[in-house]
């Protein structure tokens, strides 16, 4: 049975989202042992990594711009969303997931984290696949 490019695309970026993930709670756990700088940003620049990776999971065939711009806009809603306080959604961040998910309070700081990290990803997306998420790799064919 041959996997398909898409399938294929899929299986990479749900390891990369497993990576970034464990690296984003491994810099707010081991904060304490890293550089200032890295331990005040590194959570939120890896959350924007994190949703360019969840992006790029979803649409295996879309371009990075397509990609980026996606993620960069959902970081934003989500950062915007921490200035809405009612019980339901408060309810939700007071969990361990939907803190992680949805964040506590609105920081314009974390808008240049997202932009970095999603900057950050298509940049080495570009790099990795030659020029396009979509780019087909000679020895895989569609199914």
């Amino acid at each position: 049975m041959m996997c398909g490019v898409n399938s294929t695309r899929r299986m990479v970026w749900a390891l990369v989202l497993g990576v970034i993930v464990a690296l984003g709670l491994a810099s707010r756990r081991f904060a304490a042992e890293l550089p200032p700088l890295i331990a005040k940003y590194a959570g939120d620049t890896s959350y924007a990594c994190a949703m360019f990776a969840l992006v790029a999971l979803i649409g295996p065939g879309w371009s990075i711009a397509k990609v980026a711009m996606i993620s960069l806009v959902a970081c934003v809603i989500v950062e915007i969303s921490q200035l809405y306080h009612v019980p339901w959604i408060d309810s939700i961040r007071a969990t361990r997931i939907g803190g992680w998910i949805l964040g506590f309070g609105f920081l314009w700081s974390d808008l240049i984290c997202y932009l970095v990290g999603v900057a950050m990803m298509a940049t080495l997306t570009r790099l990795a696949s030659g020029g396009s998420i979509a780019t087909r790799h000679p020895k895989l064919k569609e199914t």
